[in-house]
């Protein structure tokens, strides 16, 4: 019986990446060079499933017509706003993604962030680096702790969630959050607050939500506007849900201390003004990056794809509610 073909769009773990090619006919991209628009149409209509990641465009225009061999994208990673899911689902493409493991990594990372900016751990690596460092002196880098301060969480998902318990439990923050659903946190003092009461009482802001048309640039310049001027804003959620353009002035201007960043609207271009500014700690998109988390990931794409050519359920569908047009 011949097996199902897959393509794989980047390089994997090389323990994953060894089960694909014992149980599946798979193409792997052995330079791991960025498929292209041409690269995904070739794929679509030569292989049964087709494996992108988060950088792999599929809007309708490159999933085409129901012409096409592939019935099968399964995702490696949660996020899927770069799959036109809808659009896929009407041409009877399944759609599957790797939900819950890499939560504790992507919430791990958020701590990172949120302690290298208070910290200003950025620039004092910059100074050594660069053997500015002068030595030792009592008012040099002088941060802010993160020990007694409010944290206030914008989308409190699984991510959202494992964050306040770690910044709750392990320096004793309080918690505010923004969510459409009530949550407890076990020991975390925790307060479900509108958005805008949220950004004027939290000294972090970390984002935690989809990205979607009523996320896309949540964070504006209104909003920034709206946050302490000693606040920070951390984003491990989607580069679009923050308005680059707006930060980078609000940044300049002291409208708010400072940023890390993980993801960025326009991967891997980083908008203009970012680079330059000492008050950003920036990341090339680190959240899920530990061998354990991405082994995972990809065994997670590796059992939606046993279900699905064994004729069984998906066990991670995307599932949206098709309109008519």
């Amino acid at each position: 019986m011949r097996k199902p073909s897959v393509v794989v769009t980047a390089r994997w773990p090389l323990a994953v990446e060894q089960v694909l090619q014992s149980e599946f006919e798979v193409t792997l991209n052995e330079s791991d060079r960025p498929f292209t628009a041409d690269d995904m149409r070739s794929a679509l209509a030569s292989a049964d499933a087709l494996c992108p990641t988060v950088i792999d465009a599929l809007p309708a225009e490159i999933l085409g017509d129901a012409r096409g061999r592939c019935r099968l994208l399964a995702n490696f990673g949660v996020g899927f706003n770069h799959i036109d899911v809808a659009h896929a689902t009407r041409l009877g493409i399944a759609v599957s993604n790797t939900p819950g493991v890499l939560t504790d990594c992507t919430a791990d990372l958020a701590l990172l962030l949120m302690l290298s900016i208070a910290r200003r751990a950025g620039e004092g690596e910059r100074q050594v680096r660069s053997s500015q460092w002068r030595g030792w002196r009592p008012t040099h880098l002088l941060g802010q702790s993160l020990a007694g301060k409010t944290l206030g969480i914008i989308g409190m998902g699984r991510i959202g969630q494992a964050v306040a318990k770690r910044a709750g439990l392990g320096f004793g923050m309080r918690v505010l959050y923004h969510s459409r659903s009530v949550v407890s946190v076990p020991g975390v003092d925790i307060e479900r607050l509108d958005l805008d009461d949220l950004l004027a009482r939290a000294d972090f802001v970390s984002l935690h939500c989809p990205s979607n048309p009523q996320t896309h640039h949540l964070l504006n310049s209104e909003s920034l506007g709206k946050m302490k001027k000693e606040a920070y804003l951390i984003n491990t959620a989607r580069g679009d849900v923050v308005d680059e353009l707006a930060l980078v002035e609000a940044l300049r201007n002291g409208v708010i201390a400072g940023a890390g960043l993980d993801v960025y609207e326009k991967e891997p271009q980083i908008q203009a003004g970012l680079i330059d500014l000492e008050n950003v700690v920036l990341l090339p998109h680190l959240g899920s990056a530990s061998v354990e988390t991405r082994t995972a990931m990809g065994m997670c794409v590796v059992n939606n794809l046993r279900a699905f050519f064994q004729g069984k359920p998906l066990p991670d569908p995307v599932v949206v509610r098709l309109t008519n047009r």
